[in-house]
């Protein structure tokens, strides 16, 4: 078989409590020596059961039927993954196909080195001689994949090593036994923008330098647009188009296809009318003036610098961005202002009371909405939807009775655009943007006049991204709160912020109006974040990759931070 990868009418079925769960409907693909394939589509379209079924991953709840079909690329014979022994399955993992997991840190082993990981492979396959040879390859592939300094690298543990750095070993580890195929699932969802380059980097070098074909599973479009050839759309577990990477983006055949690239926010055509300048008087709703937050070091280590002398302001009615990468200090900020971590230095002012004032006064309680990162976590698995939204009610608005926080709740749901009697379910039994709605409605419970939103739409697919987006965009614009607005996203950040403010481990490098610090950024960092955002348009993409050859400078090659 001349296709590295060929999957005949694949069905997949999990065995429920409720019955037989359909995740995979009569799926056809093929996968040819060089070629980089993306799968895309949102959570539960199947995509992710497809990429295990290819290597055989697939739990015991589950029943395939079909053919998944490896080949080498030549004329020989393929194996069908699906009837294959579990000895042969283990044979042709590594060498036929290789799997790159969403997150690296729980790929690897927390207790072994990058190093002993590595050649785990190269004995069990029996490839590179002795325990001397074994280790000589691997720190030959960590420097392959652009980990610095790989002889000292080889020997340090998975938490010693940055996030770029864990995925790099990873990637590492698939090319070891010289794999034709990588199945990379969501390889980046979990990097910064300038990280997600170098990876994206060195999955073009796979193909290039060492001739491997990629599987790529991803809902980032941007992403699809700079790496693949062919893109497969899946929906409800079908595979709906399947068309070359210029193609599917110029004319999209299905309307799913349609709706999911327009749905991308676009970094680069614009964003936000900026809101209304204030009185000149009006006081700022958050005014930080060198602001300083250190964590203490333990067991006589020294302590680290969070946030070093920012200095900014949120204005009444006013969408702040922050950006940057992890570890820049962007949440620490936002936990900051709400009162949720000690500042050590600089002062910072909330509603025009000191940060430690403004704690004493029981009176200005429940005036910081804050809507966090991952919904599943932020609520409280034993409550309904309901009794969440209502607690903030129940605590500081007591004079209203049960009956009228109820009433209230439900209307809180309804200006999020979710129904009534979603206020008796409980949170897994939500969507993800379903959860995230419901945190937007707790959140805005009080009618808070200023809104911390820390990275809100990061764990989310892209088209309840833009649901999301557009709600915020809307119930700010109705209760006129001042919000700010944490992420790493550019292209969202310039869709919902009047000012923007950049950070670079822990110091503010730009800020100002979002198209000045966007669109025409002036620091170096600034300039770097903006070029290694992918553009979900491969004619532009493959524009931009010409004219910036070099890639984007590592920001994350260092240890691991604190």
């Amino acid at each position: 078989m001349t296709d590295l990868l060929r999957i005949e009418g694949l069905h997949v079925t999990f065995a429920t409590d409720a019955g037989p769960a359909p995740a995979v409907k009569g799926v056809n693909l093929s996968v040819t020596p060089g070629e980089v394939l993306a799968l895309v589509g949102e959570s539960g379209s199947g995509k992710t059961v497809t990429a295990k079924s290819v290597l055989g991953l697939l739990p015991a709840t589950a029943s395939a039927l079909g053919r998944v079909l490896l080949g080498d690329g030549t004329a020989e014979p393929a194996e069908d993954v699906l009837t294959a022994s579990p000895a042969r399955l283990r044979a042709l993992r590594g060498t036929h196909a290789a799997m790159v997991f969403q997150e690296p840190a729980t790929a690897l082993n927390p207790v072994f080195p990058i190093g002993w990981q590595l050649t785990e492979g190269l004995r069990a396959h029996g490839h590179g001689g002795g325990k001397a040879g074994r280790r000589a390859l691997a720190v030959e592939w960590l420097d392959k994949v652009g980990i610095p300094d790989p002889a000292t690298r080889v020997d340090h543990y998975p938490h010693q090593l940055s996030g770029g750095q864990k995925q790099r070993a990873v990637i590492a580890m698939a090319l070891a036994l010289g794999t034709r195929l990588i199945v990379a699932d969501e390889p980046t969802t979990a990097l910064d923008v300038t990280v997600q380059a170098e990876i994206l980097e060195l999955l073009h070098r796979c193909r290039t330098d060492f001739g491997t074909a990629v599987l790529i599973i991803t809902h980032n479009m941007g992403v699809v647009a700079d790496l693949a050839d062919r893109v497969a759309v899946m929906s409800e577990g079908e595979v709906v188009e399947q068309a070359p990477v210029r193609e599917l983006f110029s004319a999209p055949g299905h309307h799913y296809t349609r709706e999911l690239l327009a749905a991308v926010p676009v970094f680069g055509e614009g964003g936000r009318t900026p809101a209304p300048a204030g009185e000149a008087d009006e006081q700022p709703v958050v005014r930080a003036a060198g602001l300083v937050v250190d964590y203490p070091g333990r067991l006589g280590r020294k302590g680290f610098r969070a946030v070093d002398g920012a200095s900014f302001e949120i204005r009444p009615g006013e969408v702040l961005g922050l950006v940057g990468e992890s570890g820049s200090g962007k949440t620490t900020i936002g936990r900051v202002v709400a009162g949720l971590t000690d500042a050590t230095g600089g002062e910072l002012t909330v509603f025009g009371q000191p940060l430690q004032a403004r704690r004493r006064t029981r009176g200005r309680a429940g005036h910081i909405g804050y809507v966090f990162q991952d919904p599943a976590a932020s609520f409280n698995p034993l409550l309904t939807i309901g009794d969440s939204i209502a607690e903030p009610l129940a605590v500081h608005r007591r004079e209203l009775g049960a009956t009228a926080i109820r009433t209230e709740t439900e209307t809180l749901l309804e200006s999020v655009h979710l129904p009534r009697g979603y206020a008796g379910r409980y949170p897994h039994e939500l969507s993800g943007g379903q959860r995230q709605r419901a945190a937007l409605a707790r959140a805005l419970a009080l009618r808070p006049p200023l809104l911390i939103a820390d990275e809100p739409t990061s764990a989310l697919d892209v088209s309840v991204q833009a649901k999301v987006l557009d709600l915020f965009t809307e119930l700010q614009g109705e209760l006129g709160f001042a919000a700010l607005f944490i992420s790493h996203d550019l292209a969202v950040v310039e869709q919902v912020a009047d000012r923007v403010v950049v950070l670079y481990r822990g110091r503010i490098v730009a800020s100002g109006s979002t198209a000045q610090v966007l669109g025409s950024p002036e620091d170096d960092y600034t300039r770097r974040l903006v070029a290694a955002l992918p553009v979900p348009d491969p004619v532009r993409q493959a524009r931009r990759r010409d004219l910036t050859p070099d890639a984007p400078d590592p920001v994350d090659e260092g240890v691991a931070s604190v």
